[in-house]
């Protein structure tokens, strides 16, 4: 079986990123999406309400799991049986992190590959921290969110 990790923070989960899911699910027996732990980062959703989110807008999806990890991505592919890394790209600029991490990764452990996705042209804007910045002055998220997750940013801005 082969099985892929989409790794991510997912605060929120956009259109973008379900976008890349879905094409991650063709191409894969499994694909995990993986929420990361980043003690780094202060995420306005918990691990929790994000790994529900992401249930909540990839149900209807077969061979899609929702997970989540902290520590190295690595060894939790390793964990998982994963040998592939999936990867959206929306400009140039993603892509230069993005290879230095993946081969970082095929140093840490030679077995996993790293696959990018070139995001839809319609979603090559979006990121999650656009969408809080547009939740949190009330503006109109419907084209960057499913409905439930729109509603938890409503939640969470109205406090």
């Amino acid at each position: 079986m082969k099985t892929a990790i989409y790794p991510g923070s997912f605060d929120p989960v956009t259109y973008g990123h379900i976008d890349i899911i879905k094409r991650g699910a063709n191409l894969f027996d499994k694909l995990i999406v993986a929420v990361l732990l980043n003690p780094s980062k202060k995420p306005l959703f918990t691990v929790e309400e994000r790994v529900e989110l992401l249930k909540a807008v990839t149900y209807d999806i077969p061979n899609v799991e929702i997970d989540y990890f902290d520590g190295l991505l690595v060894d939790y592919a390793k964990k998982v049986n994963a040998n592939a890394i999936i990867k959206g790209l929306r400009m140039v600029s993603d892509f230069e992190y993005e290879f230095q991490m993946a081969l970082i990764n095929k140093k840490l452990n030679p077995s996993v590959e790293t696959i990018f996705l070139m995001t839809n042209a319609k979603y090559g804007y979006l990121s999650s921290s656009v969408v809080k910045e547009i939740a949190q002055f009330g503006g109109c998220l419907s084209e960057f969110v499913p409905d439930i997750v729109a509603q938890k940013l409503i939640e969470k801005f109205s406090r």
